[in-house]
């Protein structure tokens, strides 16, 4: 290891200790490791340039902001009304009403912090009347928040596609089925540990548990859809025109964006022009931060293939694990580790140019990769200590932190986890239904 390379490394680790902005560090310290050996730096420019010269940058933008249009728009109150008829009365059905209800509205923000945002303020209360304990509900509503990184359309998905070369629309179909497999575990894990954490001092409404005939379950499920629809309309939209040829995905989230305003100002009339500034306010913000992620983190990956620091973490790995399991694993342990001090879009453009190399020697399907890494990011922003996740539900539920994470970690350890082994051990979970509807040309072998 170079003077310079081990310079950077303690910057950029240093300047996390003391709270510097990461988006600097990745520029920073490319900088001074350069400085410290001698060596041109003008490539930076050129390089923050061409990662943001992208039309994957551009989807990016217009995602974040359909995201923060669907916030305001008033979908979080039909998409709750719609997942309790599915599934509000079976044992722990209306906390299963928060993950079902994570699912969509995380396909309509593809984000972890809206989907709180959206749904703490509008079921903790709620559930508390019926006897669940505001911690439990804040904790089982944040475990699921990140569903929306594995359902498309999905940011963290987009930005390894910019990172890797790969497709965008067999990544988006690549965690589908981890996704549903992680809502299916919090489940089941739910209906046998909720008992533990109902409070009947905290009740004040009974729940209906009246057995409903088959004719008025139909009637009431058809209503609740009917309700949904529009919001139910967006995610339709966009994979139709993606998986149907009718757009890229930049043009997608274009569309996201005009459906989103209509249906937000023209059928809910939610949407007020003050709620409308206020998501294009937040969005300009977002955009900008990951912008600046994006393109420093380029530089970081660029200066740490000149300097060969990613071969060399190929070749340590290598020569520490004799097999591709062991490499794996060690694989999902490093992201882990990164995810308990990093939120997912530093995540992705630290780690993925670092291992990349690594998985190409191993000969390593990208679009299998990109499943693996995806779940392991969205399990880094429920692990502690540093979880955005835990942090937001903190401040909107009025839980503390220590009441959460202990209810968090089973549901990480008991689902998280092994779905993360499942799809990093059994690749056909990711890429069988790719292979299926794009074709094995743009898989590749598994």
């Amino acid at each position: 290891m170079s003077i310079g390379l081990a310079t950077a490394i303690s910057v950029f680790i240093g300047g996390m200790f003391f709270g510097i902005p990461i988006a600097w560090l990745f520029f920073g310290a490319p900088i001074i490791g350069l400085v410290t050996d001698g060596m041109n730096y003008t490539f930076i420019s050129g390089t923050f340039y061409h990662a943001l010269n992208s039309a994957t940058v551009m989807a990016i933008a217009f995602f974040v902001y359909a995201g923060s249009l669907i916030s305001d728009a008033g979908l979080a109150d039909r998409i709750v009304r719609f997942s309790y008829a599915l599934v509000g009365r079976i044992r722990g059905g209306m906390e299963v009403v928060g993950i079902v209800s994570s699912v969509f509205l995380g396909a309509l923000t593809g984000s972890s912090v809206p989907c709180i945002s959206a749904l703490i303020p509008l079921l903790v209360p709620r559930l508390k009347k019926y006897g669940y304990e505001p911690k439990y509900t804040t904790a089982l509503l944040c475990s699921s928040s990140f569903l929306g990184y594995l359902i498309p359309p999905s940011v963290p998905a987009l930005i390894y596609c910019l990172l890797a070369q790969q497709s965008v629309t067999a990544l988006f179909l690549s965690t589908v089925i981890p996704g549903l497999l992680l809502a299916l575990g919090y489940a089941i894990l739910n209906y046998f540990i909720c008992p533990k954490y109902m409070n009947p001092a905290l009740i004040t409404e009974k729940i209906d548990d009246t057995p409903q005939s088959p004719a008025a379950r139909i009637k009431e499920i058809l209503a609740s859809t009917w309700v949904a629809l529009p919001a139910l309309g967006c995610p339709a939209i966009i994979l139709i025109g993606i998986y149907g040829g009718l757009c890229t995905p930049n043009e997608a989230g274009a569309i996201a964006v005009v459906y989103c305003l209509f249906i937000g100002f023209f059928v809910y009339r939610e949407l007020t022009v003050k709620k409308f500034w206020s998501a294009t306010f937040s969005s300009i913000l977002s955009i900008g931060v990951i912008t600046m992620l994006i393109g420093g983190g380029t530089v970081l990956a660029r200066y740490l293939i000149r300097v060969g620091a990613a071969q060399q973490v190929a070749n340590f790995m290598m020569g520490m694990f004799s097999s591709k399991v062991m490499i794996l694993l060690a694989m999902n342990v490093f992201f882990l580790i990164l995810g308990m001090f990093l939120d997912g879009t530093p995540i992705l453009i630290l780690g993925v140019p670092l291992i990349l190399p690594l998985m190409q020697q191993l000969e390593m399907n990208l679009v299998h990769l990109g499943a693996i890494i995806i779940v392991n990011v969205g399990l880094g922003v429920v692990t502690p200590p540093f979880a955005m996740s835990i942090f937001v539900g903190s401040r909107l539920s009025g839980c503390s932190y220590a009441e959460l994470v202990p209810i968090m970690m089973k549901f990480l350890i008991f689902v998280g986890i092994p779905i993360l082994l499942l799809t990093t051990y059994i690749p056909a979970l990711s890429c069988w239904l790719p292979t299926v509807l794009l074709g094995p040309q743009m898989v590749g072998p598994w």
